[in-house]
């Protein structure tokens, strides 16, 4: 079969298991996240290869893509109304369940027996969260509670504590090993977090003024994707962090394009689309080997992370005096993790490659169970504080 032909099957059978996955989901436990993470490990390489090569060697384009709207959505949420009402909880909440969680997975494997360095590194990692599964499933469940609200404000500060606390890590593992640059993680942070707010910052300013005004109200649909590809682009291109430039342009035009009420609605009608493949490939490309790989200390890490979370962001709502609801639930709403982490992986290995035989086996192995059990435990959360 030509490779076009394959291809373009393949992306069509996707998207009709995405609208069944839409309707399993409302019918099951499984939220659709989870289903469709399901049918991408059970229709890819690692079973019955049913994915041509040349979309499971895309996947990395189609998730920056997808990862890219979701920022602008989540920027876009974060406006001075709901930054009055939430901004100050959801920064002190999302610093607890990130740095908590990095504290209490470091201290459980220090206590296993696990060396020093591994422990921070993995401690770190386990900090980040998935904001597309997240976001995804809240859309799903059609709520619009204020846990809800607090989940997705959370959801967006939560990755940026993440990279700010594994540069740290990295930094302290260089001291340890008497590397010579170990003050360039510091450096890297700094320019990967604050050139991707500049870069947002500098886009979303014009483009605040400009949106909607080619037609009356809101933006057009080639108006909003043009303008959030473009900001995403350059930052990739400026080797700086596309999501957090996707969240600054989506807050600053929320914030200040007064003349229309929501700058990036059109974006949400074909999102899905993307999500849908981005979901299918993310599965399709988790190694189940990675599962066995990561033996005891995967376990731990798996078990450490769930108990992380859980406590620490209850930690959090307890100084901003939250509902028991909202203590008791927004830890295991905050468990998937994907993307973020294995690139936090990919860079420790990177920077220490005799760590490799065990970080990335134990965060993919956790990314495969996170992917797929994490959901569930969002919507569940959802639905228990909806009244």
């Amino acid at each position: 079969m030509p490779e076009s032909a394959s291809l373009i099957l393949a992306l069509g059978g996707i998207l009709l298991l995405g609208m069944a996955a839409d309707v399993l989901g409302r019918r099951t436990l499984l939220p659709r996240v989870s289903l469709l993470v399901i049918v991408g490990i059970a229709i890819g390489p690692a079973l019955l290869n049913l994915i041509p090569p040349v979309l499971v060697g895309n996947f990395n384009l189609i998730a920056t893509m997808a990862l890219i709207m979701i920022g602008f959505l989540l920027g876009g949420k974060l406006t001075r109304q709901s930054l009055t009402h939430i901004g100050r909880r959801g920064l002190l909440i999302s610093f607890s369940a990130a740095a908590g969680t990095a504290a209490i997975v470091c201290v459980g494997l220090l206590l296993l027996g696990v060396g020093i360095e591994f422990a921070l590194l993995l401690g770190c990692i386990s900090s980040a969260t998935a904001p597309a599964a997240t976001f995804d499933t809240v859309v799903e469940s059609g709520t619009t509670s204020p846990f809800s609200r607090l989940l997705l404000m959370v959801v967006t500060l939560d990755d940026a504590w993440g990279l700010i606390l594994f540069s740290l890590a990295l930094a302290a593992v260089s001291a340890m090993q008497g590397l010579e640059n170990a003050a360039s993680p510091l450096l890297v942070a700094a320019q990967d977090i604050g050139g991707g707010a500049a870069i947002g910052l500098i886009i979303g300013l014009p483009a605040a003024y400009l949106t909607g005004r080619i037609r009356p109200g809101e933006p057009m649909l080639t108006e909003a994707l043009g303008l959030a590809f473009l900001c995403g682009g350059v930052a990739i291109w400026a080797d700086v962090s596309f999501l957090i430039a996707a969240m600054v342009m989506g807050a600053v035009v929320a914030n200040l394009a007064t003349h229309h009420e929501y700058p990036f609605h059109a974006i949400e009608d074909i999102e899905w689309p993307f999500l849908v493949v981005f979901f299918v490939l993310a599965g399709a490309s988790l190694e189940l080997g990675a599962l066995f790989d990561a033996g005891i200390i995967g376990l731990a890490y798996i078990v450490l992370r769930v108990i992380g979370k859980t406590i620490s962001a209850a930690a959090g709502c307890a100084i901003t005096r939250e509902d028991p609801a909202t203590r008791r639930w927004l830890g295991l709403a905050l468990l998937p993790q994907a993307g973020v982490a294995v690139g936090m992986a990919l860079v420790a290995t990177r920077m220490f490659p005799e760590r490799h035989a065990i970080i990335l086996p134990i965060v993919l192995g956790a990314t495969v169970i996170f992917e797929i059990v994490g959901p569930v435990f969002t919507r569940r959360a959802l639905t228990a504080t909806q009244n």
